[in-house]
């Protein structure tokens, strides 16, 4: 069954900040600037809006949206993402072998599990963390701009993981973040967010080529140097 958005709203006292709505097939991508609603959107899904803020969400699916259980994120930033105290396995609530498999999936070795963050690369890291996502058996995963902080190559293989988990076990994926050439890689579908509305979305390929709006055309030009996508 698909994740269907009916409607977001979130407000303040004096302004609308968010007002969306949107549906999720297989994998979707909410493209945006910084301030554009992407992070309160994944803020509204977990549950974790601030309370100042007045929020509803409709959606319709089959599976109850609990935190750390049908929906998991992966964050932004690994480096800070887990207890520097902590070795990796003790971020699972899994046996031993389940952990060690856990790694395997996502290309690392048994060892990594009595490793501590510290010791591991920004690649190696989100790594393991994508692993503890997937322990939890999500049925919706949100990535969070999950690769900013790593290297190009790191990147690549990273999005490229997430593309065969995905595959392989058959959750959806919201996949926020500001630039629509990662994008490509892991979605089908494309939302092009501005001022917390949703001013362009369908496949993603076909408003690539032919967008619509002014907006998407500038996004577009911000982050593809070479054109022969175009042609």
């Amino acid at each position: 069954m698909n994740f269907v958005c009916k409607k977001l709203t979130i407000k303040n006292r004096k302004n609308t900040l968010l007002d969306i709505s949107f549906q999720i097939e297989n994998s979707f991508a909410l493209v945006g600037q910084s301030g554009s609603g992407k992070s309160l959107t994944l803020k509204a899904i977990l549950g974790m809006v601030p309370e100042n803020l007045d929020y509803s969400l409709d959606v319709s699916w089959e599976y109850e949206l609990k935190k750390g259980k049908t929906v998991v994120m992966v964050p932004q930033n690994p480096f800070t993402s887990l207890s520097p105290l902590n070795k990796i396995k003790d971020n699972f609530f899994n046996s031993e072998e389940e952990i060690k498999g856990l790694l395997k999936m996502v290309g690392l070795e048994p060892e990594f599990a009595d490793r501590f963050p510290s010791e591991l690369s920004g690649g190696q890291l989100q790594r393991a963390i994508i692993a503890i996502a997937i322990s939890h058996k999500p049925k919706l995963l949100l990535l969070d701009e999950p690769t900013t902080a790593l290297d190009s190559d790191s990147k690549d293989k990273i999005l490229s993981l997430f593309k065969e988990l995905r595959e392989a076990y058959g959750f959806k994926i919201l996949f926020v973040t500001h630039d629509i050439n990662s994008s490509r890689i892991i979605c089908d579908k494309i939302g092009i967010i501005h001022k917390g509305k949703i001013v362009e979305q369908g496949d993603i390929e076909d408003i690539l080529q032919n967008p619509k709006e002014d907006y998407t055309k500038k996004l577009i030009e911000s982050n593809f140097q070479n054109r022969e996508f175009r042609r």
